[in-house]
């Protein structure tokens, strides 16, 4: 289709004036704007050479010439007309349409951390409800292994209202985007309660449980409570032994979890751990979306609270046995010296 062009006004053609008239009059004459009647400079130049009669034969004349012009070019139409009709039987505005030559399609460049929806929270209360935005990666690793969500939950996860083509329009979105989605497709793995959270979400819930886990998880009452029953000298060192040994192997734990750089939300750290256990541990964390390393770490940070209130209670309880211990293998030779 061509562009669109300004209407072309010709310029006004000259008029032959007397020689007589002065360059302002001509100048003047020059830029008139023209009659509504083509014949009007006609009638007024003839009127001084002809009589009226002249005049008025020779406009019958030119009148019936034009008729019949006129006729010939309606004639001729008419037959273009019909000729059209009888090859292309279209409308005659439409006869001469030149169909729009199709234009190439930019080509839009999604990137993992675009946004592809909002979605309100699950656990939320009512008069706090919070959004999460969800991610293109996000979206692509709850198609993925070892998910594999199918059209209807997915659909559920994003929080997408049930209707009649709503998989379809689903499927054509993520189609834009350069996933698919199989109709028809079955889930890989087992729907838990945490299949339904986004990872943001999922991620908000790990942070408050650390938060819960480190304010009020009650580690000094349960290590008094727990460390009365062990009254004896040598049940005394034994027991440190074990808290202390039960101290490292968590913080070696904790360590390697704190590592971990599996994919979140828009995030994808460089990874710090070897690969070989990497991947498991982000196995882990698509299962659980996110859930579940932070929420691990959290309980073990009870744990050595626990450990670390057991080990005062102790050094407390029985100052003479306030030794420093820092490993099992200085327990153990304390209690062979014995």
């Amino acid at each position: 289709m061509t562009e669109f062009q300004p209407p072309y006004f010709p310029p006004p053609f000259p008029t032959s004036l007397p020689s007589s008239v002065g360059s302002l009059t001509q100048q003047t004459e020059l830029f008139q704007p023209l009659s509504s009647d083509p014949y009007q400079n006609f009638h007024q130049q003839a009127s001084q050479q002809f009589s009226y009669d002249t005049l008025r034969r020779d406009y019958h004349r030119l009148e019936s010439q034009e008729v019949l012009h006129q006729q010939n070019l309606q004639s001729q139409a008419n037959a273009e007309y019909a000729e059209s009709q009888s090859h292309f039987p279209i409308k005659k505005e439409l006869a001469f349409y030149q169909p729009e030559q199709p234009r190439p399609t930019p080509t839009i460049k999604f990137t993992p951390t675009d946004i592809f929806c909002s979605t309100p929270g699950r656990l939320s209360l009512l008069s706090s409800t919070s959004k999460y935005k969800v991610t293109i990666a996000e979206v692509q690793r709850r198609l993925s292994p070892p998910e594999c969500l199918n059209a209807s939950l997915i659909g559920g996860v994003l929080r997408r209202a049930k209707s009649k083509d709503g998989g379809k329009l689903l499927r054509d979105k993520l189609d834009k985007l350069g996933m698919t989605l199989p109709a028809g497709r079955r889930k890989a793995c087992n729907v838990t309660l945490l299949t339904s959270l986004v990872e943001g979400e999922a991620i908000h819930l790990a942070r408050d449980f650390g938060y819960v886990c480190e304010t009020e998880f009650p580690a000094r009452q349960v290590a008094e409570y727990l460390s009365r029953q062990y009254m004896a000298s040598e049940d005394i060192y034994r027991r440190k032994e074990f808290l202390v040994a039960s101290r490292i192997l968590c913080k070696e734990l904790m360590d390697l979890l704190n590592q971990d750089r599996s994919p979140l939300c828009n995030t994808r750290p460089q990874p710090m751990l070897d690969p070989s256990i990497q991947r498991h541990l982000t196995h882990f964390s698509m299962i659980t979306h996110g859930f579940g390393s932070p929420a691990i770490v959290a309980a073990l940070t009870a744990i050595q609270n626990y450990l670390n209130e057991s080990i005062k209670y102790l050094d407390k309880l029985y100052p003479s046995t306030s030794l420093n211990i820092h490993s099992p293998f200085d327990a153990k030779l304390l209690l062979e010296k014995r």
